[in-house]
């Protein structure tokens, strides 16, 4: 086969923070204020620290107000919750971010659940889940949408595919089969339990890596021509990077497109992020979201 499409994240990103630079911008001048997105983060896990760092730097570079809130590990969960309800009520907040994981004592669910879904840039409150259903959601989980965004700007079809999830997590793998299902497309969920999964994922032409496994996907497992969303990132003990949960040379020898890791799903995130923060904005507004 000839060289697959690389589907490149990094770039893709890149323009979509152009335009929501450009969004922001607009709603100043019309309406007179910028978005504002609150981060809750509980707790010292190194990478939501990190993750939350890396967010505000994001949303600072195209003018989106970034404020975070932090709490110690043995903050009573009813403190997390005040916040979350005066975020709620707060006119300058459009979007709010509540960090997972939260510490072990928390419960995350009825926190998600306390924000506002009007607010909820995240797209994983019950709220936002429940619109995906109905396929009627404002804000879809950050990484799963990014994907379909990475599909759409490439213009690779989604109606009347077979897809294949390998993942079943409320963040990933559930809405992305959501997501896809709202496409028209035939979507099977793959998950530690299945069986046959190497037949399961032959007949795919969209397979969706969400698993969490270094590499356990192959080219030798792949429909000729496949394409391949891989939104794993694992390190590996005596590796350079980090790698997905397919493994890349194998699988790009097979498939007609492709994301890298890093540079493929992982940049769409935080891109769509700082999306669906400024949408927010711009409902409150009563304008069409561009």
């Amino acid at each position: 086969m000839s060289e697959p499409l690389i589907l490149d994240g990094t770039a893709t990103a890149k323009r979509i923070r152009v335009e929501v630079a450009e969004r922001v911008e607009r709603l100043k001048e019309r309406h007179g204020f910028v978005p504002g997105l609150a981060a809750v983060l509980a707790g010292e896990n190194p990478a939501s620290v990190t993750y939350v760092r890396m967010k505000r730097k994001a949303c600072e570079k195209v003018g989106i107000v970034s404020t975070a809130y932090e709490f110690g590990a043995d903050t009573p969960e009813q403190t997390v919750l005040d916040c979350v309800r005066t975020l709620n009520a707060d006119p300058t907040i459009h979007g709010i971010l509540v960090q997972h994981p939260l510490p072990k004592g928390m419960e995350e669910n009825k926190i998600l659940a306390e924000v506002d879904p009007g607010k909820d840039v995240d797209g994983i409150g019950r709220g936002s889940l429940g619109d995906l259903v109905k396929g009627e959601a404002n804000f879809v989980a950050c990484t799963p949408a990014g994907m379909i965004e990475l599909l759409d700007r490439y213009n690779l079809p989604i109606e009347g595919k077979r897809a294949v999830v390998i993942g079943r997590s409320v963040i990933l793998g559930k809405p992305l089969a959501l997501l896809l299902l709202n496409r028209n497309a035939t979507v099977t969920i793959c998950h530690s339990k299945t069986q046959n999964l190497r037949d399961i994922i032959k007949e795919a032409d969209i397979v969706c890596a969400a698993v969490g496994r270094p590499e356990m996907i192959t080219g030798d497992m792949l429909k000729p021509g496949a394409i391949v969303l891989d939104a794993g990132y694992n390190r590996v003990e005596g590796r350079s990077h980090d790698v997905g949960d397919c493994h890349y040379e194998s699988c790009a020898s097979v498939a007609s497109a492709i994301t890298p890791v890093p540079g493929g799903v992982g940049p769409m995130t935080i891109a769509t992020l700082l999306a669906n923060t400024v949408k927010a904005a711009e409902l409150v507004t009563g304008e069409t979201p561009t």
